[in-house]
C-alpha cells in the first residue's frame, strides 16, 4: 500500500514538473501551477497581473487576454483528482471566438518493466506532448458559453482559442470547485427585461432581482446598457465598444511577452482597480495622446445600483433603442447578462397643418425649440408666389417645399421677404421652427400677387439714435432711417424708473404688438416720411414736454399700407437734470 502511494505522488511529481517544461518558452522566469491546493494560490489571486504573461489559468479566477487574429493561443490547467467538478467559462469581447476544451490523462501504469521505477522525465514529457488528447466541448460564435461537467477525470487540461475576424481581447473562468465559487451573479428564472412604459422620449423599464442578491444576500449591482445598432451578450463586449479604437493600436506583437505594464493600457482591468467597477477605458497622461478615450455618443451604460425598475430618458422620438441589463457581483466585478430587449419610442404628436390664404396674414405662436407647419395651396395659376414673414421675438427657421420639393430654408430676423417661381397646381408646405430661447411669435403672408404686400418695407438698419449733445432738461433729439417707400410713423414715449434694465427693455421688444396697443397718453406724433435717395432717407424728430432728469423709453412703429406695423428697436433716453 506504501509503495501504490510512492508512485502515484511521484506520477503528480513528474506531471507538474512536465507542464513547468512545457510553459518554460512562454514565460521568462518559473511558474508553478497555481491550484487550490497551494497555499500561495490567494496571494497570487490578489496580484491579477501574476497571470498576464502566463498560459496557465488559475483554479477559481478570472483572466483577461488579448488574441491577435488568425494566431491561435492555448491555455492549460490540471485536474489532479478523477471525479472532480469542472465549470470553464469563455467570454468573447468585441470579436466571435472558436475555443476548444480538450485533456490528456494521466499514465495509468509507470514503465521500467515492471519494477516500480517511474518512466524518465523526459519520456513523460515527450509522451505529454505528442498525445492530441481528448476533446470535450467545441464552440464557435461570440456567446458567452460555459462547459460543466459535475464529475471530471483527472489530467492535463487544454483551452485552444483563435479569433478568425480581427484582434480581440477574451475572458476565461475556470474553477474545480463551482458549487462554492458562483462568482457570476445567477439570473431569475424570467430573465427578460419588460418595458414597462413608453413615451416620446422615455421607456421605463422593469427586470426581476437577481437571486445572488435577494437570497444570498451577496452585493450587485445592475447597469444598463443603451444603443441604437443591437444587443450585447456581455458587459465585456459593451466596454470594448465603449473604448477608443486607439487603444489597440499599442498591442504588443506576436511573440512578445504581455508583461503587466502592457495590460494596463489594453483596457484591462489592473489590480489598482480590481475591487472597482470597470468602465470606460482609462489611460495614464504619459500616453494620453495616443490612449484618449472616445466613447461613443450612440451607446450609453448606466449603473443603477440595486434597483429593479429604471425609466431611460432625453431619448428621441419615433427611434428603435436597444436595452441591456447586466448584474454585476461588486465583489468579484463579474457580471451576467439578462435577456435584452428593444423598443421604439413614440412619435411626435402629429401637428395640425394651418391652411394659409392668399394675401392675408397668419399670426402664428411656438413653443420654444417647437416647431409649425402650414400649407399654402394656390386656386389659380401663377407666376411667382411670395412669403413674408415677420418674426416678433427671436430669429425662427423657415422651410418652403413645394409638392415635397424643398425650395428655401433661412432664419428670419424681423421681417424679411421670399419670391419663389410658381408652379400651376402646386402646393407648399412651410415649417416653422422656434427658437431654442424661448417661445416664439410671428406673423406669416403668403400671395400671388406681388403688388398686395400688407408689411411695410423696411430699412437695413433699424435702430433708433438719440444725439446727446442736443439733450436739454425737457427735450430730446432722434433720428431714424427710412425707405424709398412712403409710410406712416409714429412715436411713442413712456416714462420708466432709473433703474430700467435691459432685461426688462428685452421683454418690451415683441416687434409685433402696434400702436393700438398703446396708451393715448404715450403718443407722441405721426409723419409720413420717404426719399427716392436711399442715401438721404433720414428724419430726426425732437420730442419735447418732458421732465429734467427722467429716463424715457422710446418706440417708432413704421405702419405699411396693409395696416400692418413694425416696432424699430426700443430707445432708453434721459433728460438732462440741470441745465
Amino acid at each position: 500500500m506504501a509503495t501504490k502511494c510512492c508512485l502515484i505522488a511521484c506520477r503528480m511529481l513528474l506531471l507538474h514538473c512536465a507542464l513547468l517544461l512545457l510553459l518554460l518558452p512562454l514565460s521568462s522566469r518559473t511558474q508553478k501551477l497555481p491550484t487550490r491546493d497551494e497555499e500561495l494560490f490567494q496571494m497570487q489571486i490578489r496580484d491579477k497581473a501574476f497571470f498576464h504573461d502566463s498560459s496557465v489559468i488559475p483554479d477559481g479566477a478570472e483572466i483577461s487576454s488579448y488574441l491577435f487574429r488568425d494566431t491561435p493561443k492555448r491555455y492549460f490547467f490540471v485536474v489532479e483528482e478523477d471525479n472532480t467538478p469542472l465549470a470553464v467559462t469563455v467570454t468573447p469581447c468585441d470579436a466571435p471566438l472558436e475555443w476548444k476544451l480538450s485533456v490528456q490523462e494521466l499514465p495509468e501504469e509507470a514503465s521500467g518493466e515492471g519494477s516500480g521505477e517511474p518512466e524518465p522525465l523526459e519520456q513523460q514529457k515527450q509522451q505529454i506532448t505528442n498525445e492530441e488528447g481528448t476533446e470535450l466541448f467545441s464552440y464557435k460564435g461570440n456567446d458567452v458559453e460555459y462547459f460543466v461537467s459535475s464529475s471530471s477525470p483527472s489530467g492535463l487540461y487544454q483551452l485552444d482559442l483563435l479569433s478568425t475576424e480581427k484582434d480581440t481581447h477574451f475572458k476565461v473562468y475556470a474553477t474545480t470547485t463551482p458549487e462554492s465559487d458562483q462568482p457570476y451573479p445567477e439570473l431569475p428564472y424570467d430573465p427578460r427585461i419588460d418595458v414597462t412604459s413608453l413615451g416620446r422620449t422615455t421607456v421605463t423599464l422593469a427586470w426581476k432581482p437577481s437571486p445572488t442578491a435577494s437570497l444570498l444576500k451577496q452585493p450587485i449591482q445592475y447597469c444598463i446598457v443603451i444603443n441604437k445598432e443591437h444587443n450585447f451578450k456581455s458587459l465585456c463586449a459593451v466596454e470594448a465598444k465603449l473604448s477608443s479604437d486607439d487603444a489597440f493600436m499599442m498591442a504588443p506583437k506576436p511573440g512578445l511577452d504581455f508583461s503587466p505594464f502592457d495590460f494596463a493600457h489594453f483596457g484591462f482591468p489592473s489590480d489598482t482597480n480590481s475591487g472597482k467597477e470597470r468602465g470606460f477605458l482609462k489611460s495614464s497622461s504619459k500616453f494620453g495622446r495616443q490612449m484618449s478615450s472616445k466613447p461613443r455618443v450612440d451607446l450609453h451604460k448606466i449603473c443603477i445600483g440595486n434597483k429593479n425598475i429604471f425609466t431611460v430618458s432625453d431619448l428621441k422620438p419615433d427611434m428603435q433603442y436597444y436595452f441591456d441589463m447586466f448584474a454585476v457581483n461588486t465583489n468579484t466585478n463579474m457580471s451576467t447578462a439578462y435577456v435584452g430587449t428593444f423598443a421604439r419610442t413614440k412619435e411626435e404628436a402629429k401637428q395640425k397643418t394651418v391652411e394659409l390664404k392668399d394675401g392675408k396674414v397668419t399670426d402664428v405662436f411656438i413653443k420654444r425649440k417647437g416647431a409649425k407647419f402650414l400649407r399654402f395651396a394656390p386656386v389659380s395659376s401663377h407666376q411667382k408666389v411670395t412669403f413674408s414673414v415677420h418674426s416678433c421675438l427671436d430669429a425662427v427657421q423657415i422651410q418652403v417645399r413645394r409638392d415635397g420639393k424643398l425650395l428655401l430654408s433661412q432664419n428670419v430676423e424681423g421681417v424679411r421677404q421670399f419670391q419663389l417661381r410658381g408652379k400651376a397646381k402646386a402646393k407648399y408646405l412651410i415649417r416653422l421652427k422656434g427658437s431654442k430661447k424661448g417661445a416664439s411669435m410671428l406673423k406669416i403672408l403668403a400671395t400671388t400677387r406681388p403688388n398686395k404686400q400688407s408689411f411695410p418695407s423696411l430699412p437695413e438698419d433699424m435702430r433708433i439714435k438719440a444725439f446727446d449733445k442736443l439733450r436739454t432738461c425737457s427735450s430730446v433729439t432722434v433720428a431714424w432711417l427710412g425707405t424709398q417707400e412712403r409710410n406712416k410713423f409714429c412715436i411713442y414715449k413712456k416714462e420708466v424708473d432709473d433703474n430700467y434694465n435691459e432685461e426688462q427693455k428685452k421683454r418690451e421688444q415683441n416687434q409685433c404688438l402696434g400702436p393700438d396697443t398703446r396708451k393715448k397718453t404715450e403718443k407722441v406724433l405721426c409723419k409720413y416720411f420717404h426719399s427716392q435717395n436711399i442715401q438721404k432717407a433720414v428724419t430726426t424728430e425732437t420730442i419735447r414736454g418732458l421732465q429734467p432728469g427722467k429716463s424715457y423709453l422710446l418706440d417708432v412703429y413704421v405702419i405699411g399700407h396693409g395696416g400692418h406695423s413694425v416696432k424699430y428697436q426700443s430707445k432708453l433716453v434721459k433728460t438732462r437734470k440741470f441745465c
